[in-house]
C-alpha cells in the first residue's frame, strides 16, 4: 500500500463528536449538552494524547492510509506498555490477531470504539465492585460485538454469551417475554460472579479466560493432557481449536483499541444513549403502544430495554423496570392514565397466541391441574415433552408449582397417561451433590468417591449431560 507523510500541527485543543445510537432519534435528536458539532472539511482533525493535532489528507473513494509492518519487537513493547493485572502476551499467534483487527478487519474495530461507551462504563463499575481486573471489559467486545441481543450458532445469549443453564445458575431467568441475558446490567453482574469463580479455579486469567469460552471442564481436560501444566500457553495444544484462539483475540482487541491512532483508525465520534428515565411496571404493558402514544419510536425503546424479547411485559404479578427517554417519560406524565390504559389493553391476545406458537405442530392442548406431590419433571415426562417448554409456555421462572395450579400443555403426542414416575426416597443422611457451570459426571465421581456408572445408577441417568444447579444423589 502507498505510504502517505502527514503534517502535523501542534495545538491544545481536543474535539469529539457524539451521536445517538438510535436511527429514530437521529432523526429528530436531542444533543447531549457538550456536544459539538463539527462542519464538513477537506481534513480530518484528530487529536492525539500529547495534544498534538494531525492534519490527515482526506482521499475522495476508499484510498486509505494503513500503516503496517510493525516489528515484532514494537508490538510487543506497546502490550507491555498497557500490561495491567492480566498478561498481555506476544507471539506469533497475537501477532496474526493484531493485523486482522488493525488491518483486515478495521471497520470492526473501528465500529466497537463507536459503541464502547454504551457499555464500558456499566463494566468498568462492575469490574471494580468485583475486585476484577479493569481489562476485562474488553471480553465483551469478544463475546459478542458489544451487542445485547447477540445470539450465537450455539445459542448463547448477550453481551457476555452466557447459555441458558449457566444463566440460571447466576440468577439470570428466561421467559418468552424477558431475557435477563439480554439485560445489560443483570448479565454484566452475573459475567463478575463468573469470572471471579473461575479465576479462583484455575488461579490464573488466562486459563480462566479459556473456562468461560470453552468450560471449566474442557480446560480441566487439557490441563491433564498436558501433564498439568499451569500456564495457558503450555495448555493451549490441548485445548479446543476455538479456545486455543480466544485469548489471543483478547489480547489483540486490547492492543487494536489501545493504539487505534497508531494505525489510522482512531473514532472520535461515540454511540451515546439519550437521557433517559425509567416506570416501573407490574402489569401487562404494550411496549410499541407506549412509545406511539409517547412520541418514541419502538425501535429506540427497544434499544434501551432489549431483555424485553416480544416488546411485552406480562401481567404475573412481578414488577419490571421499563426505561423510557426523558421526552417520552415528558409526555407520558401529562396524560399518565390513558396512555397507560390504552398500552396495558393492547397486545394480550396476541401474545398469547405467540407465546403458544412454540408448541409442538400437530399436538394437542391441554390444561393440566397440578396435584398435590407433583414435580415439573414428572408432568413433562407424562406428556413426553421437556421442562423447559412447560416453563415457556406458562411462563415460569422457576421449577416451582403448587397444588391446584393450572399448566398449559402443548403435547405433540396423546399424553402417557399410565407412565408412572416413581419418586425417589432419600434417607435423612443421604449424601448430594449440586452440579456447577462446566462439572463432568468423571469430576463429581473423584469428589464422591464413586464411579461414572453408580453416580449414574444413583440418578437414574441416561447419559452424561449435566445442567447447573442439577442436584445428584452421591452416596
Amino acid at each position: 500500500m502507498a505510504s502517505i507523510k502527514t503534517g502535523v500541527l501542534k495545538v491544545g485543543v481536543t474535539l469529539v463528536l457524539s451521536f445517538f445510537a438510535f436511527p429514530c432519534l437521529a432523526q429528530n435528536p436531542l444533543p447531549p449538552p457538550d456536544t459539538v458539532l463539527l462542519p464538513v472539511m477537506d481534513t480530518l482533525a484528530v487529536a492525539d494524547e500529547v495534544d498534538t493535532l494531525q492534519l490527515l489528507p482526506v482521499f475522495p473513494g476508499d484510498v486509505e492510509f494503513i500503516p503496517g509492518d510493525d516489528t515484532p519487537e514494537l508490538l510487543s513493547d506497546r502490550l507491555l506498555c498497557i500490561q495491567q493485572q492480566i498478561p498481555l502476551t506476544y507471539n506469533t499467534t497475537v501477532h496474526g490477531f493484531i493485523d486482522y483487527f488493525t488491518v483486515r478487519n478495521r471497520d470492526y474495530t473501528r465500529a466497537m470504539q463507536r459503541k464502547k461507551d454504551l457499555y464500558f462504563p456499566l463494566f468498568e463499575k462492575y469490574l471494580a465492585l468485583y475486585n476484577l481486573p479493569d481489562e476485562l471489559k474488553y471480553l465483551s467486545i469478544i463475546e459478542s460485538g458489544l451487542n445485547p441481543r447477540a445470539v450465537s450458532r450455539a445459542r448463547a445469549v448477550g453481551l457476555w454469551q452466557f447459555m441458558s443453564g449457566t444463566g440460571r445458575y447466576f440468577g439470570l431467568q428466561t421467559d418468552w417475554y424477558i431475557d435477563d441475558r439480554m439485560d445489560p446490567e443483570k448479565s454484566t453482574e452475573a459475567a463478575c460472579r463468573y469470572l471471579s469463580q473461575l479465576h479462583t479455579i484455575f488461579g490464573n486469567w488466562e486459563l480462566a479466560l479459556a473456562a468461560y469460552n470453552s468450560g471449566p471442564g474442557t480446560v480441566r481436560k487439557a490441563v491433564r493432557k498436558s501433564g498439568y501444566k499451569k500456564s495457558f500457553w503450555e495448555v493451549y495444544p490441548h485445548l479446543p481449536r476455538e479456545t486455543r484462539a480466544y485469548v489471543p483475540q483478547f489480547i489483540a482487541i486490547i492492543y487494536a483499541m489501545n493504539y487505534a491512532e497508531h494505525h489510522n483508525m482512531l473514532e472520535t465520534v461515540r454511540e451515546q444513549f439519550p437521557p433517559y428515565d425509567t416506570l416501573s411496571v407490574n402489569h401487562h404493558l404494550h411496549l410499541g403502544t407506549l412509545a406511539r402514544l409517547t412520541g418514541t419510536c419502538l425501535e429506540d425503546m427497544q434499544k434501551l430495554n432489549p431483555a424485553i424479547r416480544h416488546n411485552i411485559i406480562p401481567g404475573n404479578g412481578k414488577t419490571y423496570t421499563v426505561k423510557i427517554p426523558v421526552y417520552s417519560k415528558i409526555i407520558l406524565d401529562s396524560n399518565r392514565v390513558a396512555i397507560l390504559d390504552s398500552a396495558m389493553r393492547v397486545g394480550k391476545k396476541e401474545s398469547a397466541v405467540m407465546m403458544y406458537a412454540a408448541a409442538p405442530a400437530n399436538g394437542t392442548t391441554t390444561i393440566y391441574k397440578v396435584a398435590p406431590g407433583d414435580v415439573l419433571g414428572g408432568i413433562a415426562l407424562r406428556f413426553n415433552v421437556s421442562v423447559g417448554a412447560l416453563k415457556e409456555w406458562n411462563n415460569l421462572t422457576s421449577n416451582t408449582i403448587y397444588a391446584g395450579q393450572k399448566l398449559y400443555v402443548y403435547a405433540p403426542a396423546q399424553p402417557i397417561a399410565k407412565k408412572v414416575v416413581e419418586p425417589i426416597s432419600l434417607s435423612p443422611d443421604t449424601k448430594t451433590y449440586i452440579v456447577q457451570p462446566g462439572d463432568t459426571l468423571w469430576d463429581i465421581s473423584r469428589k464422591a468417591g464413586l464411579t461414572v456408572e453408580q453416580i449414574k445408577n444413583l440418578n437414574n441417568l441416561k447419559n452424561n449431560n449435566l445442567q447447573p444447579g442439577q442436584k445428584l444423589i452421591v452416596g
